[in-house]
Formats: C-alpha cells, structure tokens, sequence
C-alpha cells in the first residue's frame, strides 16, 4: 500500500480517508478550509495523484472538496495594481506552471480505479478535473464555469481544451469557453456533464454507496474497467495537452493579467491603466462583469 505524504508535501491541502474496502477519499482543502489554488497547491495535488495512481491496493477513489467549493477560489488581487498588470513572469516560471498543470491532468489520468467526483460547490478552475472522472455527482448548488482563462485574456489550454469538447461537444464546448458561461448543476447534467444532482447533504453518502458498489468486483477487474473507459481522455491528453498548454503559456507572454485576480476583463486589454481598477473613477460596481454571449 502507498503510503501517502511522508514528506509532508501536500498536507495541507489534501485529506486522505480509506476504507477497509479499499474506498480512497481524496479531499481538496486549505488548512481544513475551503480550498485555494495557488503554485504550491497547484504541485500539490498533482504530486498527491501521483501517490494515488501509485497505490495499487485501491478499489474506487472518491474526489471532492472542502466547504462551499469545489475549486474556485484562486489569485487575490493586488490592492496597489495598475489593472490590468501586463507582465511578463518569465519563461522558466511559465514552463514549470505549465508542467506542473500537465502532470496533474496525466496524474488523473493514471488512477488505475474507478474514480467518482463529487464536486460539493462551485467549480470555476480546473473544471476538467471532474469531467476525467467515471462518474460525475454534484451538488444541487454547485456549478462550473471556465474562469482563468478566456475571459480574463488567457487562451483556454491547460486540458479544458481537450475534456470539455469530448464530454460535451465541439459546439458547446467553445461557447462555454469564449463565452464564459456558468453552468448550474442541473444545466451541466442536461450537457451530459454531470450524472447525478444531489442535495448537499446527500452528495457524500451517494458517492460512498457508488464506490462500495463498485468495490464489491475484484481489483483486477476494476483496474481494467477503468483503463477501458479512460482510454479516448488519454489518447486526447498524448495528442493535445502539450500543445494547448505551450500555447496558452506562449500568449501569456504578451499578456497576463496576473495581479487581477479573478475579475474577468470588462474592457480592452491594451487600455493602460485600466480604468476599471478598484478606486477609480470607472471602476464596476462590486460582483458585476461583462455581458458574455448566452
């Protein structure tokens, strides 16, 4: 059996929880809070899957979060920001970014058993990360939505690219993308994105009574269930991850709007500085955004 984190790498981030059947909870959290992507989570839970796709004595692995969500919390903002930043970070931060983004994708990927999402909120960053999985449960509040990348200037490459057209289609799919759109629970199971929509309480249980199901087959079959079903993602990941993630570092580049936050932009990108910036004469009214296409 894998034996998780002995460095303490990824404590802080992410909670284990296995059951005698084998059953392996993998929880994202920030300090037993809700979970906050930065770069060190971020090589978190890549080297966390890693460990898991290592353990070959697991039957089913459960995939969730902490708290209101799932994974959506991400890049404060800079109070003392011209807005947008366009800065450059550097091809050798970029390149490690994008690595570490690849390897949690292809990480994922190598879980040898079935794995079931249960996405418990909001999920706004990695949206894909669920979609990899089996089979997919959400809350009745959750919803998904691409926000790190087109609409704040950055090119949609790091997976989405690849999972959400083959869960839901070419067309769809990049109209969610450029336009970004917000799906609620119920909107992404219509999609073919979401299995099963629970309320929030029941979302747990349901995920647990799915994996002791499955776990009643033995391992060899589960293993091989699951490299099966899994085989048109990783074909996807080996033809195009690479690219799309080189690409969307490449245009980061010219421009990254990297002391933002999470605000989307709500005018040109080449308006310096942003007269949309907090304090400012112009400056949006506080949780508005642009009108994207619907």
């Amino acid at each position: 059996m894998t034996r998780y984190d002995q460095d303490g790498r990824y404590r802080r981030w992410v909670r284990f929880e296995r059951s005698d059947e084998g059953i392996l909870l993998v929880q994202l959290h920030d300090a037993g809070s809700e979970f906050t992507l930065t770069h060190r989570s971020h090589g978190a839970i890549a080297d966390a899957f890693a460990d898991v796709a290592r353990d070959r004595d697991l039957s089913v692995v459960i995939f969730t979060g902490t708290g209101p969500s799932f994974m959506d919390r991400w890049g404060g903002a800079d109070p003392d920001r011209e807005f947008p930043e366009r800065s450059d970070p550097g091809a050798e931060l970029l390149d490690e970014t994008g690595w570490v983004g690849a390897q949690l994708h292809r990480n994922l990927l190598d879980v040898q058993v079935p794995v079931i999402a249960a996405v418990n909120g909001a999920c706004t960053t990695h949206s894909e990360l669920p979609l990899m999985c089996d089979i997919v449960l959400a809350a009745e509040h959750a919803y998904f939505e691409d926000g790190p990348h087109f609409p704040r200037g950055v090119v949609p490459g790091d997976g989405v690219h690849t999972v959400w057209p083959m869960v839901v289609g070419h067309n769809r799919a990049r109209h969610f993308l450029l336009g970004g759109q917000r799906l609620s629970a119920r909107e992404a199971q219509q999609w073919g994105a979401v299995n099963e929509v629970l309320p929030g309480d029941e979302l747990l249980p349901r995920a647990w009574e799915i994996a002791r199901y499955l776990a009643m087959r033995p391992r060899l079959t589960l293993r091989s269930t699951r490299s099966v079903l899994i085989q048109p993602f990783r074909r996807a990941a080996t033809a195009d991850l690479a690219s799309g993630v080189y690409q969307e570092l490449y245009a980061m580049r010219g421009f990254l709007s990297w002391r933002g936050g999470q605000q989307p932009l709500d005018r040109r990108w080449d308006d310096h500085p942003w007269p949309g910036a907090p304090g400012s004469d112009h400056a949006p009214a506080v949780g508005s955004q642009p009108t994207a296409p619907e």
